[in-house]
């Protein structure tokens, strides 16, 4: 069969050379446009960070974290109060959907795999990361800030918390997944329970990509401003104890000054912007390099 493949091939060269070289020109003509496009999405990214650092740095100063932010028409001023109100509103929200996602990742790789229910959750997860942030927000608008008579911290953390559960939910599953089945099987001989066996185990094995996947979460939720507005809103000093009422944050401080018609709000937007990006490829960055380890072991 195959000498009379080759004795086919060998009496037609020339359709078999035109569709060699019609190949040959398309994969190039791709090439040539793929790297066209990411040429100008580097372009697009690096012209966005060089406008923060050219903007932002100039607003940059001791008093940018020490002071509080200023009321209109005042001189001087930070974002003290601001940056102190997002680190809050972010570990409320990591610390709420870190335990939800990753319990729900594992039922999901480890338990339920194959099952209806499990179906059913993943369709939801999808649903989830789809969704927009702002809608999100004015769910959490309905459920907690008009029963409760006002804007707070806590339903700023619950509408960043439901943001970052199907990030990690998605992480902590795929992760999983890639353990060996030899080590579950290993550990299930010696006699250890299924929980055990996930614990010791599984999430021992899976633990960088679990720490990526919440730091891509923490990322994720870090810039979110239309959330916020609907939960947490914002405010010119420092939080109350109970978080109760606005609290001030990055996000929504910077969209409030870029567009205010002072100057020193607007070179506070751009500090902010700058702090924020900044911080955010950071995590971004310190997220991929653990999940690079993870392969590499």
């Amino acid at each position: 069969m195959d000498t009379a493949l080759h004795k086919t091939m060998a009496e037609a060269p020339a359709p078999w050379g035109r569709v060699r070289r019609s190949r040959y020109i398309a994969d190039q003509a791709l090439k040539v446009i793929c790297t066209l496009f990411t040429l100008i999405g580097a372009a697009v990214l690096g012209w966005i960070l060089l406008m923060l650092l050219v903007e932002g740095i100039g607003g940059l100063s001791a008093d940018v974290f020490t002071q509080t932010t200023p009321g209109p028409g005042s001189t001087g001023g930070g974002i003290a109060n601001a940056l102190v109100g997002s680190l809050i509103l972010t570990f409320l929200g990591i610390v709420v959907a870190t335990p939800i996602g990753v319990l729900a990742g594992t039922y999901l790789a480890e338990y339920g795999k194959s099952s209806k229910l499990a179906e059913v959750i993943r369709f939801v997860n999808d649903i989830l990361l789809a969704a927009p942030s702002i809608l999100i927000g004015l769910f959490v608008y309905m459920l907690m800030v008009q029963p409760m008579g006002g804007y707070s911290g806590w339903a700023g953390g619950v509408a960043l918390a439901i943001i970052a559960v199907p990030v990690i939910v998605r992480t902590t599953e795929d992760m999983l997944r890639l353990v060996p089945g030899s080590l579950r099987e290993a550990g299930a001989a010696l006699g250890a329970p299924m929980s055990t066996v996930i614990i010791k185990i599984s999430w021992k094995a899976a633990r960088a990509g679990m720490v990526t996947g919440v730091l891509l979460a923490t990322a994720r939720i870090a810039g979110e401003t239309a959330p916020l507005l609907f939960t947490a809103l914002n405010n010119n000093f420092w939080f109350n104890a109970n978080l109760m009422g606005g609290v001030a944050n990055l996000p929504v401080m910077i969209y409030q000054f870029a567009l205010s018609p002072y100057e020193n709000w607007r070179e506070l937007a751009w500090a902010g912007a700058l702090i924020i990006t900044l911080s955010i490829l950071a995590l971004s960055v310190v997220a991929r390099l653990l999940l690079r380890k993870d392969k590499v072991r």
